[in-house]
Order: C-alpha cells, then sequence, then structure tokens
C-alpha cells in the first residue's frame, strides 16, 4: 500500500456549507463518503433525502464500491445522511471517531434523552486513533484530533487528508471550541498534529461559506495550511491562538441547527424513535435568562 493520488469529489451542500466528499481508489473503485447531509427544513420541521440522493446518484454514476460511511465528528450544524446511504449500500460500514461516547454522554444528559446507550453501538465501527485501514489499493489512517469536539478525527486517505472542522481553507482559519467538552488548546495541538503530514498531501476541510472575494472552496495543501492558516500557522504562539480563539468563540451564536443535528447524528442519521402518534419529535431544552 502507498500514498497513492486519491480520486476526490465534493458533494457540496450550499445550505449548510457542508462539503460532502467521495474518496476513491482509482483502481478498485473502492470509496469512502464523508460528512453526508440529511436536508432538513426548520420551519416546517420536515426532513428530505435530496443531498442523499445526489450521492447515491453520483456514487452509482462512478460505479463507485462504498466500503465506509464516515462522520469526521458528530456535527451541530447539519443532519447526517448516513442511515439514507448504509439502506442504499448496506455492505458499507458507518464510522466515527472512538470518543463519540463522550459526546454522546454529554449531550445525552443535557437532552435527558432516557434508555439512550452511550457506548457508540450505533456506528458499525468506532476508530481508533492512530488506526491504519485500507481503501482498494489506499492505504489510510486515522488520526484524533479533538479540540472542536472531543471526538474528532482526521482520515487520511492516500495523499487526501478530510479534516472535518479541524482546519478550514486558510483565509477562513479554524472551528470553534466553545461546545461542552471543546478546548482551543487540544484543537491547537490537533492542527500541530496535521500540520507534519507530509506538504504536498491534499487537504479537504468539512466546511467553508465563501468570502466577499470568492465562492466556497473547500481543498487546499498541508503547506498552504502551514504557512498562511489565518489563525493557526508555523510560528503561532499556542497562548496567542488560545486567548484569540477563546475571546472569538464568546461572541458566536449556537448553530440553527445544533438541537435536530445532534438528536441525529448522536444516533447516527436516525430520527428520535416515533412516539404512540407516529411522530417523531425533536426535544428543546427552555430555560429563562
Amino acid at each position: 500500500m502507498s500514498a497513492s493520488a486519491t480520486e476526490v469529489s465534493c458533494l457540496y451542500h450550499k445550505e449548510t456549507g457542508t462539503a460532502c466528499f467521495i474518496a476513491a481508489c482509482p483502481r478498485t473503485k473502492a470509496c469512502a463518503i464523508i460528512d453526508s447531509v440529511l436536508d432538513y427544513d426548520q420551519v416546517a420541521h420536515k426532513v428530505s433525502t435530496k443531498h442523499a440522493s445526489q450521492v447515491i446518484a453520483f456514487v452509482e454514476e462512478h460505479h463507485y464500491q462504498p466500503v465506509y460511511i464516515i462522520e469526521t465528528h458528530v456535527h451541530a450544524d447539519h443532519l447526517t445522511g448516513a442511515q439514507i446511504l448504509k439502506k442504499r449500500f448496506p455492505e458499507a460500514k458507518t464510522v466515527i471517531g472512538f470518543n463519540v461516547t463522550e459526546v454522546q454522554r454529554t449531550f445525552a444528559s443535557m437532552l435527558n434523552l432516557q434508555d439512550f446507550p452511550c457506548d457508540g453501538s450505533q456506528f458499525d465501527k468506532l476508530m481508533q486513533d492512530g488506526e491504519e485501514y485500507t481503501l482498494g489499493d489506499l492505504a489510510c489512517r486515522a488520526i484524533w484530533t479533538p479540540g472542536h469536539t472531543p471526538a474528532c478525527m482526521n482520515h487520511i486517505i492516500g495523499d487526501a487528508v478530510f479534516s472535518g472542522d479541524t482546519v478550514f481553507m486558510p483565509d477562513f482559519g479554524t472551528a470553534r471550541c466553545d461546545f461542552p467538552g471543546g478546548s482551543a488548546d487540544m484543537l491547537y495541538d490537533s492542527i500541530q498534529k496535521v500540520f507534519q503530514l507530509p506538504a504536498n498531501y491534499r487537504v479537504f476541510v468539512g466546511h467553508d461559506y465563501g468570502l466577499d472575494s470568492r465562492e466556497a472552496a473547500w481543498e487546499t495543501t498541508i503547506a498552504a495550511s502551514r504557512e498562511s492558516n489565518k489563525h493557526v500557522h508555523e510560528g503561532t504562539v499556542r497562548e496567542e491562538f488560545v486567548a484569540w480563539r477563546k475571546g472569538r468563540d464568546a461572541t458566536l451564536p449556537l448553530p440553527k441547527l445544533i438541537m435536530q443535528s445532534l438528536q441525529v447524528n448522536l444516533r447516527n442519521g436516525e430520527l428520535p424513535p416515533v412516539e404512540a402518534n407516529g411522530t417523531s419529535y425533536f426535544k428543546v431544552p427552555v430555560s429563562f435568562v
């Protein structure tokens, strides 16, 4: 196995700024689908499979063979389409980082999700830090990159790095660290691990929303990230980054879909259990300010 050039395609979800990737082995057509999306109308409170269906159609059109359906972390800004993909590709394994159990315990308590198993059993595989695996002819490795959440993992597939919410495009920076279990100190350390990867490796980021000067983008390199990430680059002092990140995060509103996203994503894409009247409900904690 070697760090071969991976075929990478992005099906961008504009509504949430999510970059869903299909990473494939050029020879065998084995593929991984990374950070999929289930569409959700937050006004009508309806879900649809529009984006997941586009992913399925793309995979079938290119004759790819899904082996993994990967979540880089438990997303707080969009619902995962993992179960839609799993139903179409039942042989593919759903994958998330081993520390998803900590995230499940935290939010099951916060949302009072009674009888909710916090053992990661909703997923087919919990990937360990440094675990090596293969995708066709491609050598792959997962590295634990906590900071944004305790369960974040970067996946290195051939010469492609899927960074989730660890580092974004150089002119966009890094992810927030103020969710429960998040840590700006840990994010700084995680980014240093990513920066140690070969300079020519391509980096595919989990989110981008575009800037005044450009359209949405999702591909950069380790070299470009080291040199010019606006928040953390070579020479950035830990204490300065941590202080800046904490100050910035204190000004940010919660993601609009955080409550809905967590209740689906902790379940690996399943909606909350249907109640006696045949309807599924999201729970939203309410308190006086």
